[in-house]
């Protein structure tokens, strides 16, 4: 055999073996399927889950209202300031009421004169009585003296009257707060001629301590609702800012409307809260949480455990390394957790992250500790 038949033979053995390397290895791979898909899972566990409604509020004053004076006159002074808070009863600005004053002088001074001839016409009856008694004068006389003085006596009560009248126009002139509350912007400046027909006002007083919010349910809460109503101050409310991030306050349900708005399918829903600090301000908008309850013993999962299928909801629940699809209903979600019914048990592991590329019987890898 010369040198090029070896050659021949070596080649054509170094050529059958590379096959044999490359079937060898490609069934080996298509024996092991594809790799295990990393995931990461949470354990279902019973534990006890509040049940809250949320919804969205507007927060409303319990109390608007519009400062108006009910006299015509010059302002003379503006004793509060824009955003101030005032007390009940405080003076909150001032009418010019130099010509009130005298009106009110006026009706006391005739009020007096005829008092003082009250005394005159009295001491003449007093008078003509007796001289009656002795036959010196005619009873006529003596019943045209006394209706003189009950006449006097009626002017004088006209006249109290009036001089309450012109004190009560008087009052007027001192414009004081209705309620206690937040000085709203001002509309009208000092020196200003004012009248009691001005639509505008001179500003708004709102209550703000304490202060409501009001939010719609669904028709479909109201079994959850109904109970509370009869208690409303027992029910817990939370309002937070509008994304539902940072709890604003707490306080306690108010009331209900006493009817279902029969266009939107929701009833009206009014909350109480304390606001001494300003947190919930007039017209602003809030998520508020109605705590309704506390179900005991839940079976639940993290909320991004449930995935969304045609055929309902689902979670995949990791037994062997394998993964397998189980439905469930969701009762009621909180907090990232939902209160979950189903065949799964306290103890199972679930995906919670990584469901994207699992189906049914997949393998795969649990990446940390659940």
């Amino acid at each position: 055999m010369n040198w090029k038949t070896s050659l021949g033979a070596v080649a054509a053995a170094a050529l059958v073996g590379v096959i044999g390397w490359r079937a060898v290895h490609s069934t080996t791979g298509h024996d092991r399927g594809p790799p295990p898909v990393p995931v990461t899972v949470s354990i279902v566990k019973l534990r006890d889950v509040n049940q809250v409604l949320t919804a969205v509020g507007t927060v409303q004053s319990l109390t608007n209202v519009l400062v108006r004076p009910q006299i015509d006159g010059v302002l003379t002074e503006v004793l509060v300031s824009e955003g101030q808070r005032v007390e009940r009863g405080q003076v909150l600005a001032q009418i010019d009421d130099r010509a009130l004053a005298a009106a009110v002088a006026q009706a006391r001074a005739e009020q007096a004169r005829n008092t003082a001839s009250l005394k005159i016409a009295q001491l003449d009856l007093k008078r003509d009585e007796n001289l009656l008694l002795e036959q010196a004068i005619s009873r006529q006389a003596v019943e045209q003296q006394r209706a003189l003085t009950e006449q006097i006596e009626a002017t004088i009560q006209s006249n109290e009257a009036a001089a309450q009248a012109a004190a009560i126009q008087q009052s007027y002139a001192r414009i004081v707060s209705p309620v206690s509350g937040k000085v709203g912007m001002r509309r009208v400046d000092r020196g200003n001629l004012v009248h009691a027909s001005d639509a505008g006002g001179l500003f708004t007083v709102v209550q703000v301590d304490p202060i409501s919010v009001v939010f719609s349910l669904p028709q479909q809460a109201l079994p959850q609702l109904q109970p509370l109503l009869s208690e409303p101050s027992a029910a817990e409310v939370i309002a937070f800012d509008r994304d539902a991030g940072m709890p604003l306050a707490t306080g306690r349900l108010m009331s209900a409307d006493n009817q279902v708005d029969s266009a939107t399918g929701t009833i009206q829903v009014r909350a109480l809260f304390a606001n001494a600090k300003g947190f919930l301000w007039p017209g602003e908008f809030v998520t508020v949480k109605l705590r309704t309850g506390i179900e005991r013993g839940a079976l639940t999962v993290e909320s991004k455990a449930v995935q969304h299928g045609i055929d309902g909801d689902f979670v995949f629940r990791i037994r062997a390394n394998s993964a397998e699809p189980v439905p469930v209903i969701v009762r009621h979600e909180q907090d990232s957790i939902a209160s979950i019914d189903g065949t799964l048990t306290a103890g199972d592991a679930v995906v919670v992250e990584g469901q994207s590329q699992l189906r049914s019987g997949a393998a795969v890898q649990v990446m940390g500790a659940p």
